[in-house]
């Protein structure tokens, strides 16, 4: 008897030479809308029915079960929620990280090449170029919610914020003496805070182009950071396996978390909580 299990894999239940019946599910991971049916048939019948001495009389209900998984995932492809939309080249070196507004009619790109793109979602044009930074641009975010803004942090150890519109440079934070990885705005936009492979972080006033406070405390680079929702704290993950969480007014440590026994790579706060 066969019968199908899954949506990739078949039920055997075939009698041995001694009488005895043995049941075996053969998962056929390797499948595809694309699969020759035959060959997969006769690949089954050589490998999973050897020791059926009724094992080849059984080739049209295999060749029929293979037939329907095949026209079930043909089917599944063509209403698939998710497929491929556009292919850009959008820079002449490897991009870093990529990030879209809150509307999601735009999103901008990181790269070695130094620079920051900002594209049209739905029809691919470049929308501008973001150019002044002397190293890789690694670290990239919209102002969200309003989208007028956007941060790009770079190797060359500064942020810079940029009007998202025109392109224009507004300012350049400096003070880091490494490379930026991580950067945020705060939900009010005011303020952003960058994380550095020189194991602090600092937080930066938008208009003025000032720095707030200097976040000291990790011995690890700070690849990883959040603000909550009102502002009033922000949380770092480093390589040296803890998160610490800050408060955002006087710059102090609030508490350490340690228990990972390897680095820290991302850190978010649960949005729907208020502090």
């Amino acid at each position: 008897m066969l019968y199908l299990r899954t949506n990739a894999g078949i039920i055997f239940e075939y009698e041995l030479r001694d009488k005895s019946k043995k049941v075996r599910e053969v998962r056929l991971l390797d499948l595809t809308s694309e699969s020759n049916v035959e060959h997969v048939v006769n690949q089954i019948i050589k490998e999973e029915m050897k020791f059926d001495l009724h094992g080849d009389k059984k080739r049209p209900l295999l060749k029929k079960l293979v037939k329907s998984l095949v026209r079930k995932m043909k089917d599944e492809e063509i209403t698939a929620d998710f497929h491929p939309f556009k292919t850009l080249r959008a820079h002449i070196l490897p991009l870093t990280n990529c990030a879209f507004n809150k509307g999601g009619d735009q999103f901008i790109t990181g790269s070695y090449d130094r620079t920051c793109k900002v594209w049209d979602t739905f029809t691919g044009a470049q929308i501008t170029n973001l150019e002044g930074h002397s190293n890789v641009v690694y670290a990239i975010a919209y102002n969200n919610p309003y989208c007028d803004k956007i941060a790009t942090g770079s190797f060359d150890k500064t942020c810079k914020l940029w009007n998202a519109d025109r392109g224009d440079h507004i300012h350049t934070y400096s003070g880091h003496e490494s490379e930026i990885v991580c950067l945020s705005f705060d939900y009010d936009g005011r303020t952003i805070a960058t994380g550095s492979m020189d194991n602090t972080a600092k937080l930066w006033d938008v208009e003025y182009g000032t720095c707030l406070q200097n976040l000291v405390g990790h011995n690890g680079e700070i690849v990883s950071l959040d603000f909550d929702m009102n502002g009033k704290h922000i949380i770092t993950g480093s390589f040296d396996h803890t998160i610490k969480l800050w408060d955002v007014q006087n710059g102090k440590v609030i508490s350490t978390l340690e228990g990972h026994q390897g680095e820290i790579s991302s850190t978010q706060f649960n949005v729907s909580v208020s502090q």
